[in-house]
Formats: C-alpha cells, structure tokens, sequence
C-alpha cells in the first residue's frame, strides 16, 4: 500500500472517531480531538526515510512494552517520544486491526487528558 493509501486509511478511521478533527501540524497530517488534545500524526518525512508511519500518544509504559515486544514495527519517535508517545512503522504488514486498536487507545488516552 503506497503511503498515500495508508494516509487515507488512516485518516477515515480517526474521523470516525467522536469528536476528531485534522490538521496540519509540523507539516504533517495530525489528528486532534476537536479544540483539545492531539492523538498523533501520520509521518512519511525524510527523518524517517520516507517510510509511513504513525505517531500516537499512549498511556505510560506502552511506549516501553511495545517497542521490547517488537522493535521492528514499534519505535520511540523524536520530538515525543520522551513524553511516552508511540511510532508505528505502517509498511511492516501488522494487522490493519492492530493500527486501528492502536488508534483507539490513543484516542481515549487524548479524551482522558
């Protein structure tokens, strides 16, 4: 899937989501709950090589367990990465169900804050 594709996939289920809106943030597609909190950003910027990938605002500690279970398709990202956010590399093939679960909890998460 060309991150084009991804991009869409993504931005459909987030804007069905309550409450969601998008914006462009650093350059980048974000996704925010309306007047409030950031869920994350859709990256494909050359910090990363061009690769898709899915920045999301997690709960402490998820950052953490998810990058130890699988390094290859979990990341720290810079910039937020310290503030416990989690990457998702969208072109190792995880389970479309997966990213959106992941969605959902960042989501809630950003609904919580």
């Amino acid at each position: 899937m060309t991150p084009d594709e991804l991009l869409e996939r993504v931005r459909a289920h987030v804007l069905s989501l309550p409450r969601t809106v998008e914006r462009t943030s650093h350059g980048a597609p974000a996704f925010f709950i309306e007047k409030g909190r950031q869920i994350g950003f859709f990256a494909t910027d050359d910090r990363d090589g061009g690769r898709p990938s899915l920045w999301l605002t997690a709960p402490q500690g998820l950052q953490e367990a998810l990058v130890a279970e699988d390094a290859e398709v979990y990341f720290r990202p810079p910039y937020v990465g310290s503030r416990g956010w989690v990457g998702v590399w969208l072109d190792r093939g995880l389970a479309w169900e997966t990213v959106t679960e992941l969605i959902d909890g960042a989501h809630e998460f950003a609904m919580r804050k």
